[in-house]
C-alpha cells in the first residue's frame, strides 16, 4: 500500500468531526518546484495555533484539507512554548500534518478547527525506541524503511565464560521493509534468526560492521577517517504518527589529537525513504573541521555476489546494489553543504566543513526493490535527485485567522 493510499484510508476511518465554533486557522502551502512532492510534512508552531484558536487542546482539534476531509495530524512537545498549569492549550510544540503535492501543483490550503468531540490519534507511521533486550540497540522506522544503531552493551567485552556478540561501531544499519506498518517490535520479538530472512515483511540484510553503514559520520583529517564508538545516550523527543524525532549522543573520541564529541538529531517523516539528520560536533577552538558522511563500500548480505554502482555528484553520494537472490537496494546520502568526496578501505565518503556547535544537516536512507516503490537504479537516482531539490526548496507556509 502506498503512503498516499494509507493516509487516505486513515482519514476515511476518522469520525466526522463537527467544529465547535466559527474560529479556524487557515494554512496555505506554496512551493516553486514542478515535481511531485509526496508526503510533505507541514510544521506549524503551536503558539500560532493558540493565537488563532485560544484554549484549543491537542485532543479536540481537526485538520481539514480544501475539500473538508479530515487528515491525520500530530501535536508534538518539541520546543514547547510554555507549561500549561491552567490547561488553556499552550504547552505544545508543533502541529504536524502531511500534504502530497501533485506534479505542477503549486499551492494547497488546510484549516484547523476546534471540535466538540475527542479526535483519536491516527495509527503510527513513524516510531523509535531504545531496545535494551538486544544489547542496547536503538531502532527507528517509518512506513518505508527501518533502521538501527548500536549502544554500549554491544561494544562491551564479553565477561569470562559468557558468549556475547561484540561490535564497536557508530555505523547506521538499514532494515528493508515490504509492508507499511511498524515492524521493529515484531522483528525484535521474533529474534535474530528470523529477521535475517524475508518471512513476508522484509529483512535485515544490510552489512554495517565497522563501516559508516548508511549515513554514519567521522572527522576527515590528513586523508584518514576518525570515528566515534557506539552511541553513549539517547533521547526521544516526538514519536509519531507523522514524525518521530530523537537524539543520539556520542562520547568524545580522538580525531588526530583533537577530542571531538557529537550529537545527532534524527527527524523521521512518514512516506520518506531518507531521514533528516543534524549532527552537531563539539570541540575546542574555532577552526572548522572537515566531516565525512559515509556509505559502506560492501553493504550486501553474505553470499549475494553484489554488483555495486556508485554515483558521486555535487551534494549526492549514492549506491545501487544488485544481489544474487535478495533483490536490489539503494542507499544514499545528501549533504547540501558538501565540498567533495573521498574514500577509505571501508567507506565511500562525502565531505563537508563544520564548526563547533553548528549542526551539519544531511539526509540518509535507502530503498529495496521488493518493497515495490523503487525497483531500478534509474528510479533510485531520480528519487534522490528530487529529494535534493526538495531540500533546497522547502515549502512556504502562510497562516491566517478566519475567526
Amino acid at each position: 500500500m502506498t503512503t498516499t493510499r494509507l493516509l487516505a484510508a486513515l482519514a476515511a476511518a476518522l469520525p466526522a468531526l463537527a467544529a465547535s465554533a466559527s474560529e479556524r486557522l487557515t494554512i496555505t502551502l506554496q512551493h516553486d518546484l514542478d515535481i511531485a512532492r509526496p508526503s510533505e510534512t507541514v510544521a506549524v508552531p503551536w503558539s500560532e495555533v493558540n493565537k488563532a484558536l485560544p484554549h484549543a487542546l491537542v485532543q479536540k482539534i481537526a485538520v481539514r484539507d480544501a475539500s473538508g476531509r479530515v487528515v491525520p495530524h500530530q501535536v508534538t512537545n518539541v520546543a514547547p512554548q510554555a507549561k500549561d498549569p491552567q490547561n488553556i492549550g499552550i504547552a505544545y510544540g508543533e502541529l504536524l500534518f502531511q500534504h502530497s503535492f501533485a506534479a505542477g501543483e503549486k499551492s494547497a490550503t488546510y484549516t484547523v478547527e476546534k471540535i466538540d468531540t475527542v479526535a483519536p490519534p491516527a495509527p503510527p507511521q513513524t516510531f523509535a525506541r531504545y531496545v535494551p533486550e538486544r544489547l542496547d540497540d536503538f531502532a527507528w522506522e517509518n512506513d518505508k524503511l527501518a533502521h538501527r544503531t548500536y549502544g554500549p552493551a554491544l561494544a562491551a567485552p564479553a565477561p569470562a565464560g559468557v558468549v556475547k556478540e561484540v561490535l564497536v561501531t557508530s555505523g547506521l544499519d538499514l532494515w528493508f521493509k515490504r509492508v507499511p506498518y511498524p515492524v521493529v517490535d515484531r522483528w525484535y520479538n521474533k529474534g535474530h534468526d528470523h529477521y535475517h530472512h524475508d518471512e513476508g515483511e522484509g529483512m535485515d540484510m544490510y552489512n554495517v560492521g565497522r563501516s559508516r553503514g548508511a549515513g554514519g559520520t567521522g572527522v576527515w583529517q590528513g586523508g584518514k577517517l576518525y570515528v566515534s564508538t557506539n552511541y553513549a545516550s539517547w533521547k526521544v523527543l516526538a514519536n509519531g504518527p507523522v514524525r518521530t524525532v530523537f537524539e543520539l549522543t556520542y562520547a568524545a573520541w580522538d580525531a588526530a589529537g583533537l577530542p571531538v564529541s557529537e550529537t545527532k538529531r534524527f527527524t523521521v517523516d512518514a512516506g520518506q525513504q531518507l531521514d533528516l539528520i543534524e549532527s552537531t560536533f563539539s570541540y575546542a577552538g574555532g577552526e572548522p573541521l572537515t566531516v565525512a558522511v559515509g556509505l559502506n563500500k560492501n553493504p550486501a548480505d553474505k553470499g549475494q555476489e553484489p554488483r555495486i554502482a556508485t554515483q558521486r555528484a555535487g551534494q549526492v553520494l549514492l549506491q545501487w546494489i544488485e544481489q544474487a537472490s535478495n533483490g536490489a537496494f539503494g542507499t544514499a546520502v545528501i549533504v547540501p553543504s558538501a565540498q567533495g568526496f573521498a574514500e577509505d578501505a571501508l567507506n565511500e565518503l562525502i565531505l563537508a566543513p563544520v564548526r563547533a556547535g553548528q549542526p551539519l544537516r544531511y539526509y540518509a536512507g535507502g530503498a529495496w526493490s521488493r518493497a515495490g516503490d523503487i525497483t531500478s537504479r534509474a528510479q533510485w537516482e531520480a528519487y534522490v535527485a528530487q529529494a535534493a531539490q526538495r531540500a533546497a526548496h522547502p515549502i512556504r507556509i502562510r497562516l491566517s485567522n478566519n475567526s
